[in-house]
């Protein structure tokens, strides 16, 4: 079985035995534009501020690069794969022709031609306007969100592509995910599942929202639903674990794999972490901790938790309900003040010690009491994703000194990512919705300091996923189940899935300690939730750039992104 994650910045491919989810073969292939946030590639045309871009080849370069060569690694003949499954970024969204077609290959000079991806944040103030009229009308959908939708989902991004390049929005045939186009690629079948269409398409009891409130938003926007639906209404979403189709001829001379082998209903990364964790039960809370955090967790029970992203019935395992909530930014956080604030003397150090800028400066943290800092963050610097829905919020850390170092700041930034956790936690039990069990997946694994923080915050044991591939791991188990390997995620998760509990225990003292500083990140977080402070320095933030690009404009003659 072959598993294919496609994430921010690379994607990468695993070949993994049906029987118990051993992983045999991995291989990872870097996105040669990574992700395009200043100008647009091959020309000068620059982008505004918080915009996030994609490129559709560097995915078609993810298939024909990490999978042949995963399976070169594993030494398994392709004869013996039967199915490959893939999870993506969300929401990572592309307007194409209705053959599929990128429409920035049509016109790659316009930045609204290009895949946005999951982090461009451009579209808050249509987001805003979204929940705002939506909150005046009560649209019985907004309780499934938490109050509000995010600048990152897939009708903020489409209007904001309709109001400021109409031309391009009315050339889209389709306003796709990347999970269901790479699944497009794969097998010829266009597809549309049932994770990403209701945490992030607003798709709730059989429809999307209403053409009355989408035509009171824009006359022209009430054709969304069509574009999204592939022109079809009535189209039926795809259960997750579900095939979607056969590997085509195409696709097989990319990946080298078998043409004909299953091909999954495409998913969303932290999705199907969940399976590869075995984490499919009620209560059982998946973090996937990397360049941001998702928190997934499966329920029995519906409710309504403020601020979280969303709750879909089958969307994470047929028959529960999923919640779903997050942080825009955690790992970027830490590569933010790493490379802008970590002194020369700092980098020279962790050099001669062996150690990477982020290993070194978690080793200065580690042997400091919990507040010795005398520091507390805001950890806003990506904007709040839960329970706040706002990318227009900043962050900030209080309580700098001249004495301040380095790794007094890079702690209190661990610690605000946690206690950012925390809230999230908290409002889903004060909600109703048990969290028994936390479950940490991701690239942040490998900082066991930081998962100590995480235990003595939220005061609870912290289980780990067993694989450092948990994305790839949990499409190759929904590969397995689309082949027919096992008859639905929960037993191919037992099966495949894997994870050691109370890997992290917290303790008492430090507990102790942390609750008295997460009252104060509380105090913080309350008093700049409304965001006045910190929209207006953004707005002025905005207008600067727009005037230097203006300036700039007048010098060379380039374009800027609305």
């Amino acid at each position: 079985m072959v598993g294919v994650d496609f994430g921010t910045l690379s994607g990468r491919a695993v070949v993994v035995r049906v029987s118990d989810g051993v992983e045999v073969g991995t291989a990872v292939y870097e996105y040669p534009h990574r992700v395009i946030e200043e100008t647009l590639p091959g020309g000068d045309v620059r982008l505004g501020p918080d915009w996030a871009l994609q490129a559709p080849q560097d995915w078609i370069g993810v298939l024909r690069n990490a999978v042949p060569k995963a399976l070169a690694a594993s030494g398994v003949p392709a004869s013996r794969v039967i199915g490959i499954g893939t999870d993506f970024t969300a929401c990572t969204v592309l307007p194409t022709t209705a053959d599929g077609t990128p429409l920035c290959e049509i016109h790659p000079e316009r930045p609204h031609a290009w895949p946005k991806l999951w982090k461009h944040h451009a579209a808050q103030p249509h987001a805003d306007r979204i929940n705002a009229l939506a909150a005046e009308r009560d649209e019985p959908w907004r309780a499934r969100y938490g109050g509000k939708i995010s600048s990152e989902w897939q009708f903020a991004k489409g209007l904001q592509l309709l109001e400021e390049d109409p031309e391009i929005y009315h050339m889209a045939e389709r306003w796709i995910e990347a999970a269901d186009w790479i699944i497009w690629q794969l097998s010829g079948v266009e597809t549309r599942n049932v994770c990403t269409a209701g945490y992030k398409g607003i798709f709730q009891d059989g429809g999307y929202p209403s053409e009355d409130f989408l035509a009171a938003l824009n006359p022209a926007f009430v054709d969304l639903p069509d574009k999204l639906s592939a022109g079809r209404p009535g189209l039926e979403l795809a259960p997750l674990g579900g095939l979607a189709g056969r590997l085509t001829a195409r696709a097989a001379q990319w990946t080298g794999l078998p043409e004909g082998i299953a091909v999954a209903v495409g998913n969303v990364d932290a999705h199907v972490t969940a399976a590869a964790a075995d984490a499919v039960r009620p209560g059982q809370m998946v973090a996937i901790m990397g360049t941001s955090t998702c928190l997934i967790m499966p329920s029995d029970q519906l409710a309504e938790v403020p601020g979280m992203c969303g709750v879909v019935r089958d969307g994470i395992v047929p028959g529960l309900w999923g919640y779903e909530a997050g942080q825009s930014a955690v790992g970027d956080i830490f590569a933010w003040f790493v490379e802008t604030s970590m002194p020369a003397s700092y980098a020279e150090q962790a050099a001669v010690s062996g150690l990477d800028p982020h290993q070194y400066l978690t080793s200065l943290a580690a042997e400091q009491e919990v507040g010795q800092h005398g520091l507390v963050a805001l950890d806003w610097q990506g904007g709040n994703r839960s329970v706040l829905v706002d990318h227009d919020l900043s962050g900030m850390v209080v309580g700098q000194t001249l004495a301040t170092k380095p790794e007094d700041v890079y702690r209190a930034l661990i610690e605000a990512t946690a206690f950012g956790v925390r809230v999230i936690v908290e409002t889903f039990e004060a909600a109703g919705v048990p969290v028994e069990e936390f479950v940490v997946a991701g690239g942040l694994l490998k900082n066991g300091f930081l998962l100590q923080v995480y235990a003595d915050v939220l005061r609870r044991r912290l289980s780990v996923i067993g694989s450092e591939q948990g994305p790839a791991l949990g499409s190759a188990i929904h590969a397995a189940v689309a082949a027919g390997a096992y008859p639905d995620i929960t037993a191919a998760a037992a099966a495949m899935g894997k994870r050691f509990t109370d890997a992290y225990v917290p303790d008492a003292n430090r507990a102790d300690a942390y609750d008295r500083l997460y009252a104060e990140y509380r105090r913080l977080h309350d008093h700049f939730a409304d965001g006045a402070l910190l929209h207006r320095l953004r707005q002025i933030r905005n207008d600067a750039i727009r005037n230097d690009a203006i300036r700039k404009d007048e010098i060379g003659g380039n374009g800027i992104g609305a």
